[in-house]
């Protein structure tokens, strides 16, 4: 009998993995509703939905593994990375969905945003001073005018396999929707830098880099708090933290 793997468990959802299906349990019905939604639009491989009964969703597990995890080692080929830079930049250029994205919160509300959070960090002694005015200064870089496309919203690494140099899906689409697609490629190089230019091969346009790093800082210093509240570590070897820290 297969066993039961807790994928990832905290106060707002669980993903529980058995044998070739994995559970995902939200008690948010609208997350679940818009990931479902999203794969449905999406352009690229998705996972397969085996069945929808609120608060829970099957889809069936993807074949081939992903190129690393935060804080872990990148792997893969180059041209499995330039892959991963060309299925973004098919995701990018579909037509947008209907609901706004989590990367596409407004620039005045992701500042205001921020500079409550930056307080709380230094406030709480979670993270030095120098260290967080540093990184947000560097985050002014995200706040520009940008064009929709349709966003993951949490492009992170572990969330795209592949088998050899394809593309076999992209899972958690919960976040998914109209945003700034930058935000996307920053999500799945934090802790990665050196496989950026691999990436942006397969992606085949132009970024401006110095947004990229923006989108590096400003989500690491929005998510510290947020995983040591819920049993996640960002202060591990080349997690948030010495993301933060590379920018010193």
């Amino acid at each position: 009998m297969d066993e039961v793997e807790v994928v990832v468990a905290h106060s707002e959802r669980a993903t529980l993995r058995v044998g070739g299906v994995f559970l995902k349990v939200d008690a948010d019905q609208a997350r679940v509703d818009a990931e479902v939604e999203a794969m449905s639009l999406a352009p690229v491989p998705t996972p397969e939905v085996l069945w929808h009964k609120p608060p829970v969703l099957a889809v069936a597990a993807l074949p081939g593994a992903t190129l690393g995890r935060l804080g872990g080692p990148s792997t893969g080929s180059a041209a499995a990375w330039a892959a991963a830079g060309a299925a973004i930049r098919r995701l990018h250029d579909a037509p947008l969905p209907p609901r706004l994205g989590r990367a596409g919160r407004s620039a005045d509300a992701l500042a205001a945003e921020l500079d409550a959070e930056c307080e709380l960090l230094v406030a709480s002694g979670v993270l030095p001073a120098d260290l967080v005015a540093r990184n947000r200064r560097v985050a002014e870089a995200a706040f520009r005018p940008w064009t929709p496309a349709f966003t993951h919203g949490d492009l992170q690494i572990a969330h795209v396999f592949l088998e050899g140099d394809e593309v076999t899906g992209i899972i958690d689409w919960s976040e998914a929707g109209r945003g700034d697609a930058l935000y996307d490629l920053a999500t799945f190089t934090l802790g990665h830098e050196d496989r950026l230019a691999d990436l942006l091969a397969g992606y085949g346009a132009e970024v401006d880099l110095d947004v990229i790093r923006a989108w590096w800082s400003l989500r690491s210093l929005l998510v510290v708090r947020w995983l040591a509240e819920h049993g996640f570590d960002p202060y591990a070897p080349g997690c948030e933290v010495d993301v933060l820290r590379s920018r010193m």
